[in-house]
């Protein structure tokens, strides 16, 4: 049941949202149209990316780069890059603001808790990483994943710190819209808990088409826990700090071992 003004959500999931005040409260609009400028458009991307691919060749011949190098000119690249991080941000204040005030400790994106955000974020990591690194090698070499090169950007100074940035706003942009903000509206929308929880794996999952299938079922499996993880808690914090691990291990340890060991990666 939708929350009245100025209460918070029903008592039977983690906190939600409140109903602002003076306008029509639509939760399943809000909900297309956060996802219409975030991560529901890059589902989209995503599928038409991979029929491309498909119908290309086979997908292991087909590699992916992931944070590429965006302007040969440092400065400008660095700038890009900057702004490529900080735009896809704005639809996650957005969600947070549509969840009216108190929203950060309601969802559990506060410091109330650091311990316990952090150890069992680590935790999830890896939990999930280890088996996750092992599907990558084995769609790969079933040939339903494409190679992912995690880190395409240029040897400049800025790169890491870039890297690590991208790691962050990747976190918060999937975690707040995909867990937090999904559960939220969907719950307000009437949604029983396995609807929820499988809509939400497999939007997880739908935006990572374009590495293959084998990443876009990993992504749902992980989906479904931290689906269920955020009912039983009701803290979106420890899933930040997982997806912000498991990225930062991926970007940055790519960039480290492609200078140190060139040639080792593909």
């Amino acid at each position: 049941m939708s929350a009245r003004p100025g209460a918070a959500r029903d008592a039977d999931g983690p906190a939600g949202s409140v109903e602002p005040v003076g306008r029509a409260y639509r939760p399943r609009a809000e909900l297309l149209l956060v996802l219409g400028v975030s991560l529901g458009q890059s589902a989209v991307w995503a599928v038409v990316s991979l029929a491309d691919t498909l119908s290309r060749g086979p997908l292991r011949s087909q590699p992916q780069t992931l944070n590429p190098t965006q302007n040969v000119r440092p400065l400008f690249d660095l700038i890009e890059q900057l702004l490529s991080i900080a735009f896809p941000l704005v639809p996650v204040l957005l969600a947070l603001y549509l969840m009216g005030p108190g929203v950060l400790r309601r969802i559990g994106l506060d410091v109330r808790r650091p311990g316990f955000d952090a150890g069992t974020g680590a935790l999830l990591a890896l939990a999930i990483g280890l088996p996750g690194l092992g599907l990558y090698f084995a769609g790969v070499a079933l040939g339903i994943t494409t190679p992912v090169h995690a880190a395409g950007l240029a040897p400049q100074w800025y790169a890491v710190p870039v890297l690590v940035l991208s790691a962050l706003r990747a976190a918060l942009q999937e975690e707040v819209i995909v867990v937090a903000f999904l559960v939220s509206r969907l719950r307000d929308a009437r949604w029983g808990w396995p609807a929820v929880v499988v809509t939400s794996a497999l939007l997880r999952g739908s935006y990572h088409l374009y590495q293959g299938f084998g990443p876009a079922i990993g992504n749902a499996v992980m989906g479904v826990v931290f689906a269920l993880f955020y009912r039983r808690f009701g803290r979106v914090a420890p899933l930040v700090v997982a997806h912000f691990l498991l990225d930062l291990v991926s970007f940055v340890g790519y960039y480290v071992v492609q200078a140190v060991a060139p040639g080792l990666l593909p």
